[in-house]
């Protein structure tokens, strides 16, 4: 082989590892401070339209009240259920800012939907459970069953 070749190929595998590099970078700077500092639009795009406000269910004698923590850092937190949507995961923006090593940024979150509350994994790496079943696809939650986010369990309570 040539001494043109070689450098050729040692130039070309620089550059694919300093994008690796760059990449990697621009990955973790989005996990750690989440949309904050990135473009909203980008020109040219058309915006997604707004979904749907979801119906919040009407108080009575057997729908929760409080989302509570009930292990893990923030055991003892709780959260009231009159707003819209509870986000949970380790983003500064979230509702309920998990301190799990095991919480995606934007992890889960909790709606209401037709009287019940739902709760709906955001595509996290290590999952969301409702009591010891891995959530999928949005799931209604009982009372009482705990929805488990790394080492951070929670449940609906009246």
């Amino acid at each position: 082989m040539s001494e043109l070749s070689l450098t050729i190929i040692r130039v070309a595998f620089l550059a694919v590892l300093w994008l690796f590099v760059i990449a990697a970078i621009g990955v973790v700077r989005t996990d750690l401070l989440g949309s904050a500092g990135m473009p909203r639009r980008v020109r040219g795009s058309r915006q997604p339209q707004p979904l749907r406000q979801p119906r919040p269910p009407r108080p009575g004698r057997g729908s929760p009240r409080l989302l509570v923590v009930t292990a893990g850092a923030l055991k003892g937190t709780s959260v009231d259920l009159n707003q819209q949507q509870i986000t949970l995961g380790r983003a500064n923006d979230a509702t309920l800012v998990l301190h799990d090593d095991y919480a995606s940024s934007r992890h889960a979150r909790i709606f209401p939907q037709d009287g019940q509350w739902i709760v709906e994994d955001l595509g996290s790496t290590n999952g969301t459970y409702l009591d010891r079943q891995k959530v999928t696809r949005p799931t209604p939650v009982p009372v009482g069953v705990p929805i488990r986010i790394g080492k951070t369990v929670l449940e609906l309570r009246r």
